[in-house]
């Protein structure tokens, strides 16, 4: 909430809607229905509710102002069979939307009324921060510049643990040939993500560019295959007039750069057939 030190609340789900205009512009919809029995004497502390909401004001804006910060009481809704929340208009630049809720409570009928809480709640047009993602879920590929850190989570699950030396120098040397010879490898779910990333992308089949190509990478020369599980469904291109050279390309995708594609024969611009006519008769000039 910009700027201010009141203490907020979220709407749950069987609170009354209450839609509140900035500085003035306000209007209730149906209040909720009464399920259950509270303290009749509850829904009368009005007075007890705004002065409640106009002490939380007081805080931040001072005596005066908070009196004309909290407007006009919109309705009430029951919480239990002890209390009952009170809204009421907030009269507040930059919170368009927002009402003072202020929860009062009774613990039997001629029990005397105290405040349980006084919050500022957002109604259903209230402006709102988004919900908060992770910064895990948040970072897109091209975001990592020079000098950052991207760390991965220990329990990532697109890695596993990796191949521990076993001492012996000839299945330590198969092992790291393999990829065994780090600390993590990919885990299954880490590969078919990557598959499934890569194949989708724009280096894969449904691309335009491999829609209009002569070929696919699978029967092209320039194509380096992966090694592992991946083997035959991806590899790089290592054709450096390909706009896919160096890139990881599915073997259903392809470019006109094919190793396939040759030079046509005979010259590129059409040239007629000489024709020559042996029926005119040439009279030499100056004769």
């Amino acid at each position: 909430m910009p700027g201010r030190g009141w203490h907020t609340g979220e709407v749950s789900t069987g609170e009354v809607g209450v839609e509140v205009g900035d500085c003035g512009d306000e209007r209730a919809e149906t209040p909720q229905p009464r399920v259950t029995p509270a303290p009749s004497h509850l829904f009368d502390a009005v007075d007890e509710a705004r002065a409640a909401a106009v002490e939380e004001a007081a805080d931040e804006l001072g005596a005066d102002a908070a009196v004309a910060a909290v407007g006009a009481h919109l309705g009430t809704t029951v919480e239990d069979d002890g209390s009952v929340t009170h809204s009421f208009a907030a009269h507040l630049p930059g919170y368009r939307g927002w009402r003072w809720a202020v929860t009062v409570a009774a613990a039997a009928d001629d029990g005397p009324v105290t405040v349980s809480e006084s919050v500022l709640l957002p109604g259903s047009t209230a402006l709102v921060a988004p919900d908060w993602v992770p910064w895990d879920q948040r970072v897109r590929p091209g975001d990592l510049k020079p000098g950052d850190l991207l760390p991965t989570p220990a329990d990532d699950p697109r890695l596993v643990p990796g191949y521990v030396d076993s001492g012996d120098p000839a299945v330590d040397a198969l092992a790291r040939e393999v990829g065994l010879g780090r600390e993590r490898v990919l885990s299954y779910e880490g590969r078919i993500a990557a598959a499934e990333r890569w194949q989708d992308g724009e280096r894969g089949p449904a691309a335009d560019l491999a829609r209009s190509a002569p070929a696919s990478c699978g029967t092209c020369g320039f194509l380096v295959p992966l090694a592992g599980s991946l083997h035959g469904v991806f590899g790089v291109c290592a054709n450096g007039s390909s706009p896919a050279d160096a890139q990881v390309v599915a073997v259903e995708f392809g470019c006109g750069a094919h190793s396939s594609v040759t030079e046509p024969s005979g010259s590129p611009v059409h040239v007629s057939e000489l024709v020559y006519d042996d029926g005119v008769d040439l009279e030499p000039v100056g004769s």
